[in-house]
């Protein structure tokens, strides 16, 4: 039985100002009207004797993971909850504790890749799972089109098979410098490492054992102690907290004497910076990528994207600018991979705009901020039909609330009424409080809250549907 593993716990921090850290990119529709990893799982349909998913994701996109999962009709064998990041090896290792059967082969793909030619992935799976059942651990070797210093290499060694795809690995390259890179190239012997793998769950746990045992160690104890929490898996916090950071790649790869390789042209792209992302799209007559309500003229080779507002780009060349609705990127396409400065600016300044959007999802719906000020901020709410808030309260604030369009059942103190549209009521600091759709539309309603401090953290919860503690 082949079982997908769907690792989505990066952070995407090179696609800042779209991805943050509470909203990563594969979580984005960066591509198409599906989120990068809604295209994972649906590009696996088709393939025959596979198991339900295996989902690994960060325990802070829990529900947005599941929400994306439901929202295509896909039902995970198990949603691994990690506590904290520990890179791809101990995550791989808690799914293949997940996968039961003594034949489990794992499909191991990261959740933020875009792949054009399903058909020939497919056929490159099959392939992978022939090396497999010889007790291969295997990874995908992508043919590279361009002297590309932002991925890692691998040479092929000896072939496997009568045909040209499968070979034994030869070695792995650190990311080279461009002329290292147009050599690798020329030569016509040298692959981008994709990060994509087919193993045996048992063979790749033996030679986690064998050549990373503290891992292997720690994994197993986070599998062994781990809890069920609603839908979700959630691995033991301190056992995963023991566990060693490291990709499978130098666990295990590098490592292991049963390395192999199918080499692949399959249309793939790892969307790993704004560039990158650009070279996905349908371009205009002058090189332009354009998305959102964007006005262009007399411009060349540009990636330009409005989320919230207009942009106007005018006698520019080669340039990406990208517009949110607290956040503007404007800069030349060479400076791609140096994005994640300005994520480690606004880490160390304290500011939030590296964190989240102004619309931020919760699993009863989503938040926006409106307006802040000294003492006050007003917010847009909306939850879901049936969906309700926690039950709680706050030690530095009062909230005013109006409903604009659906119906809210509002628990305040010993007091429950229902608002419909144009009504409102006050919440005084320190009283119980809980707000509810009982209707079968949205529910939108503007939230100010006044207070010394108004922190998401001045949330003190009582009861809560979806078990959250924080």
């Amino acid at each position: 039985m082949l079982y997908p593993v769907i690792l989505s716990g990066g952070s995407g921090t090179r696609l800042w100002p779209l991805s943050r850290a509470a909203l990563p990119k594969q979580f984005l529709p960066l591509v198409s009207e599906q989120t990068l990893f809604q295209e994972t799982l649906l590009r696996l349909r088709g393939l025959n004797d596979m198991a339900a998913p295996i989902v690994v994701c960060n325990n802070e996109h829990r529900f947005l993971a599941a929400e994306q999962l439901r929202a295509i009709d896909v039902s995970p064998l198990a949603l691994i909850l990690e506590p904290f990041g520990r890179n791809t090896a101990p995550a791989v290792a808690a799914a293949a504790y997940v996968a039961q059967d003594a034949d489990a082969t794992l499909l191991v793909l990261p959740a933020d890749h875009l792949i054009q030619d399903v058909a020939g992935f497919h056929r490159a799976i099959q392939a992978a799972l022939l090396l497999a059942q010889q007790d291969k651990l295997v990874t995908f070797g992508i043919t590279p089109d361009e002297p590309a210093t932002g991925f890692g290499y691998i040479e092929r060694g000896a072939a496997l098979s009568a045909t040209d795809q499968a070979y034994a690995v030869a070695r792995f390259v650190e990311k080279p410098d461009l002329a290292t890179a147009q050599t690798f190239l020329a030569s016509g012997n040298f692959f981008w490492n994709s990060g994509m793998f087919v193993f045996k769950a048992a063979t790749y746990l033996a030679e986690l054992q064998r050549h990373r045992p503290d891992i292997h160690a720690a994994a197993q104890r986070a599998w062994q102690l781990s809890q069920r929490d609603l839908d979700f898996c959630r691995l033991d916090e301190a056992a995963f907290a023991e566990c060693p950071s490291d990709s499978i790649d130098y666990a295990v790869m590098e490592r292991t004497q049963a390395a192999a390789m199918v080499t692949v042209d399959i249309g793939w792209n790892d969307i790993g910076s704004w560039s990158s992302l650009s070279g996905t799209c349908a371009h205009d007559a002058r090189g332009n990528a354009v998305r959102g309500d964007v006005y262009v003229a007399e411009s060349d080779n540009c990636y330009l994207r409005a989320e919230s507002r207009m942009i106007a780009a005018i006698g520019i060349k080669d340039m990406v600018v990208v517009e949110t609705a607290d956040a503007v990127l404007v800069m030349h396409k060479d400076s791609a991979q140096d994005v994640k400065h300005t994520v480690e600016y606004l880490k160390q300044a304290e500011r939030t705009e590296h964190l989240v959007h102004r619309r931020v999802y919760r699993p009863w719906g989503y938040y926006e901020g409106i307006d802040v000020g000294e003492r006050f901020q007003a917010k847009r709410i909306t939850v879901n039909p049936g969906a309700k808030l926690s039950l709680q309260k706050h030690q530095y604030r009062a909230e005013h609330w109006v409903v604009v369009s659906g119906k809210a059942r509002v628990t305040r103190g010993e007091d429950s009424l229902v608002l419909y549209p144009d009504q409102s009521t006050y919440i005084p600091l320190g009283v119980v409080h809980r707000l509810e759709n009982i209707g079968d539309t949205p529910l939108h309603l503007i939230e100010v809250q006044s207070g010394s401090y108004l922190g998401e953290d001045d949330i003190v919860r009582l009861d809560d549907d979806y078990q959250r503690i924080k």
